[in-house]
């Protein structure tokens, strides 16, 4: 066991330097909505969103096209627009993900972790 472990440790340390997948991006700009909406006094800054999607090399309009998958998913496709299934995909996965978080945590403590890991995306309302 402890040699598997040694061994895929090497194989990463050996893997040439990867983008982050969309994914996380993903659930990050997820992320930032649902802090905007569930947690008093935050607002997100769009603006850097779309910074950090150029600084992960993902394609431009990425930020965009998330916007839209996540709003589609979550008004019951009343607002935003169906994106192709892998975004979707991502969405729908990271929606649980994070409905998860906040039921684990609580949403006070998820509002509050939020303010710590996506500091620069979200700030408190003026």
């Amino acid at each position: 066991m402890r040699y598997g472990l040694l061994i895929a440790g090497l194989l990463l340390i050996a893997a040439p330097a990867q983008a982050e997948p969309r994914s996380v991006y993903v659930t990050m700009v997820l992320q930032a909505f649902a802090a905007k909406v569930e947690c008093p006094g935050t607002d997100l800054v769009y603006q850097d969103l779309v910074q950090r999607a150029q600084d992960m090399h993902l394609p431009d309009g990425t930020t965009e096209q998330v916007r839209k998958a996540i709003a589609f998913m979550h008004t019951g496709g009343k607002m935003g627009e169906r994106q192709d299934d892998d975004l979707m995909t991502e969405v729908a996965i990271a929606t649980q993900t994070t409905d998860l978080d906040q039921r684990r945590l609580g949403m006070p403590d998820w509002c509050e972790a939020q303010k710590a890991k996506l500091a620069g995306f979200i700030h408190s309302k003026n």
